[in-house]
């Protein structure tokens, strides 16, 4: 199950069942001293099974393995508690998790069905996308004591010495891991090929992840690499050209919302159910609440990012959070 890509540096593909992404990609770097866990998958069985079994080949004694997770979403980090021991170092981005896991996780879901009510999600539609989430059912169980990494921290294993790249966007702590010499990037969810990274925003602050993540783009674009290991589908190699059809997939989306508001004002789920979605659905309607979820969630981002550059305008009515074009 586990398949050599460099020397020493395996990878995992660890199932997601009944989740459009299928899979995520675990990476192991295997080393005399303690070998390297690069992402998990969900904290659920058949995630746990699959990992277990490819470590096990891989003769990887988790007694002498830390893990580096990327993001905090629950396909990437969920089955640290259960496979971390008592001397793993668990490496982890700080402004993802400030308080552990499971705080995050309480603060995150506390939080957003407030946000998600004011910009227009059905409240039924609401319960039933939140039961649903899969950072809701499969996320790391109990506190976890992280080390946290900053941007340009290195982590060295065995013949590989990685360079912390922070990457805010698809979450706020986001982190890649850049070897220079192997001119290997480990993307997590920052670049994938095949499918564009959720890039959504569900709190009332002054974030702007889409602008965040177009910034974060443009760290990575000059680096050198020759190969790309993303958390979810191939590994590809010319990283630039990605980037380029990432920020336009971006541009193009953005400019649809604009257009879809040229009808007059509408709250992030209406906006929602007007874009362009890669579904297998003919219409909003048939999108499960979780679809929609993700989608308005996405829709907000580019709303807030246009916001922020001063093409459209917000206004509360009645507790619903209005865009409009300037």
């Amino acid at each position: 199950m586990a398949e050599q890509i460099l020397p020493n540096l395996y990878t995992i593909e660890v199932p997601l069942p009944g989740n459009p992404l299928k899979a995520i990609n675990s990476y192991i770097i295997r080393a005399d001293g303690r070998s390297l866990i690069i992402d998990t998958g969900m904290n659920r069985e058949e995630c746990l099974n699959v990992l277990s079994t490819g470590l096990k080949e891989l003769d990887v004694d988790l007694a002498q393995a830390d893990f580096f997770i990327t993001h905090m979403h629950a396909d990437h980090s969920g089955l640290v508690s259960t496979l971390a021991t008592e001397t793993s170092t668990i490496y982890f981005g700080e402004t993802d998790a400030p308080s552990g896991a499971m705080a995050a996780k309480h603060n995150y879901f506390e939080q957003i069905p407030k946000v998600a009510r004011m910009q227009g999600f059905p409240e039924d539609e609401l319960q039933k996308a939140i039961k649903n989430h899969p950072g809701y059912k499969y996320s790391a169980r109990g506190h976890l004591e992280f080390h946290f990494v900053r941007d340009g921290d290195i982590i060295s294993v065995g013949d590989y010495s990685f360079k912390c790249v922070a990457t805010p966007g698809h979450t706020n702590g986001h982190m890649c891991l850049y070897e220079p010499y192997k001119k290997i990037l480990v993307a997590g969810d920052h670049i994938l090929i095949d499918i564009t990274p959720n890039i959504s925003l569900w709190s009332e602050g002054d974030e702007n992840p889409l602008g965040d993540y177009l910034a974060s783009l443009d760290k990575v674009y000059d680096l050198d690499v020759e190969l790309v290991l993303p958390g979810h589908r191939r590994r590809f190699e010319n990283h630039k050209q990605r980037i380029d059809e990432l920020k336009k997939h971006h541009e193009t989306r953005a400019n649809e919302v604009l257009s879809i508001l040229k009808q007059g004002s509408q709250h992030a789920y209406q906006v929602a159910s007007q874009m362009t979605w890669d579904m297998s659905y003919e219409h909003w309607h048939e999108f499960p609440p979780s679809q929609k979820w993700f989608a308005t969630g996405e829709a907000l981002a580019h709303l807030k990012y246009l916001e922020e550059e001063g093409k459209i305008r917000r206004e509360t009515h009645n507790q619903t959070v209005l865009f409009s074009l300037i």
